[in-house]
């Protein structure tokens, strides 16, 4: 008799019968409950098998997000319980930089009035969100987070988050609406900052890896766009023949952006095995912020040149933090006055045991090795 046998490795984001991928976690319904999250007083999602902890107090943050155990986000032990000053800024006007997750306004930059000229933004990152909960459908939990109106850009966001029973899926529906009395036109930029140190404390962690589809139609030349930093940054590896971005974590500063059309980028921490998804749609026919859909931002040592100046970041990592950062970018939204852009986008989070890549994803898992058949007597 002939078999038919598929090698390859595939890991779930959500809970099948007999199941034993999630570390002992067990289903259950989604909860809200107030908690205390490292002093600060926050809101807490929870599953039975990822967890976020809902700071609204300093701009509306995701300050955390567990996959069992395992929290992936960064969060800057310096500030921890900490509330900005009453301007929502830092003692010496910059950036309170408390980690996490948040929604900045984009293109970044400094050279005119479209251009978001922050981190800092005493507004739409420092200032509390009014955070309401929803009545989501059968086997989920809803919130909603909105912020002050940002004189500034001319814009206000706010953004749904649900969390769904039996998956590590979390749900976004991020709105900008455009508060101005002229017509404004920005992307909605999804910032995310993860964990990029060992677990022990030691250094930074070198399998802190991310994967992304280039683009074999790319704008970019080399498929991929040097924001900041060495053109040569090691830190940044195409991998040609799997048609992916290789970003592994070297402590070496820099920023890509890349016009990536499959609509998914995801992080493993090698150490641990975590792995943490983001998931969108591209929309090829649209122009995007910095013409891409993706980008990677790494804290390191090294120059880069913002704000209108060359700057050496320190080496010091109490002053320059091991923070690797995932970012997921909409289209720019041309809004009149009193219109609104709604951007969907989704979270998931598995664990593949190790230092291992992921060469493809859907909303049912990740692969780590591509899957082929044979035929066996």
């Amino acid at each position: 008799m002939n078999h038919t046998r598929f090698p390859g490795w595939v890991c779930l984001f959500t809970v099948l019968a007999g199941s034993s991928l999630w570390l002992g976690a067990r289903e259950a319904q989604p909860v809200a409950a107030s908690s205390s999250y490292k002093g600060w007083k926050c809101l807490c999602l929870s599953n039975g098998l990822v967890e976020l902890q809902v700071l609204p107090d300093i701009g509306g943050r995701i300050v955390q997000f567990k996959l069992g155990g395992k929290e992936l986000l960064w969060v800057n032990p310096q500030l921890a319980g900490k509330l900005p000053p009453s301007n929502d800024l830092a003692t010496d006007g910059g950036w309170f930089n408390i980690g996490g997750d948040k929604l900045w306004p984009a293109p970044q930059g400094w050279n005119n009035g479209q251009q978001w000229p922050g981190p800092p933004d005493a507004v739409l990152d420092g200032q509390p969100y009014a955070l309401e909960q929803l009545r989501g459908g059968r086997g989920e939990r809803a919130i909603r987070l909105t912020s002050g109106k940002d004189q500034r850009s001319g814009i206000q966001f706010s953004r749904v988050v649900r969390l769904f029973e039996g998956s590590t899926r979390v749900s976004f529906e991020a709105t900008m609406k455009n508060i101005d009395n002229k017509p404004r036109r920005w992307g909605i930029w999804a910032h995310t900052q993860l964990d990029g140190g060992k677990a022990d404390g030691s250094g930074h962690n070198p399998l802190m890896q991310a994967w992304c589809p280039l683009n074999p139609q790319s704008k970019f030349p080399t498929g991929y766009d040097v924001i900041f930093g060495e053109k040569n940054n090691p830190s940044f590896q195409p991998d040609a023949a799997r048609g992916l971005m290789h970003v592994q974590y070297q402590y070496q500063v820099g920023k890509i952006g890349l016009d990536s059309p499959a609509g998914w980028v995801a992080t493993v921490d090698g150490e641990s095995g975590a792995v943490f998804v983001q998931r969108f749609v591209f929309e090829p026919e649209k122009a995007y912020p910095d013409g891409s859909s993706v980008e990677f931002w790494l804290n390191g040592v090294g120059q880069i040149h913002a704000y209108n100046r060359d700057m050496v970041m320190s080496t010091n990592p109490a002053e320059n933090p091991y923070v690797f950062e995932s970012e997921v970018l909409s289209p720019f939204a041309q809004l009149k006055p009193g219109q609104s852009y709604t951007w969907c986008y989704d979270w998931y989070a598995a664990n593949i045991g190790g230092d291992f890549p992921v060469v493809d994803c859907s909303e049912t898992g990740v692969v780590a090795e591509p899957l082929s058949a044979e035929w066996t007597s």
